[in-house]
């Protein structure tokens, strides 16, 4: 394989190096993107606990007022 004399060392090693930097960042994409999968994956035992502590809430309120009601009887 004959290399053409215009192609120097420096060229080849520049386009390695950008090559393993897009590989670098390309593996560093992904590994954000799982963590933001295992984050939306969460999201919904959480929506489901806040809809159960608010219903608790409206539940304490309205025991509250019945409570209130009979004192001021």
């Amino acid at each position: 394989m004959k290399i053409d004399a215009r192609i120097t060392f420096a060229l080849i090693l520049a386009l390695f190096l950008e090559t393993a930097g897009g590989l670098m960042w390309a593996g560093r994409a992904a590994a954000r993107l799982d963590d933001v999968e295992r984050a939306v994956a969460t999201q919904p035992e959480v929506a489901e606990r806040l809809a159960r502590l608010e219903e608790q809430v409206s539940e304490a309120r309205r025991s509250l007022s019945r409570i209130e009601a009979r004192l001021d009887e």
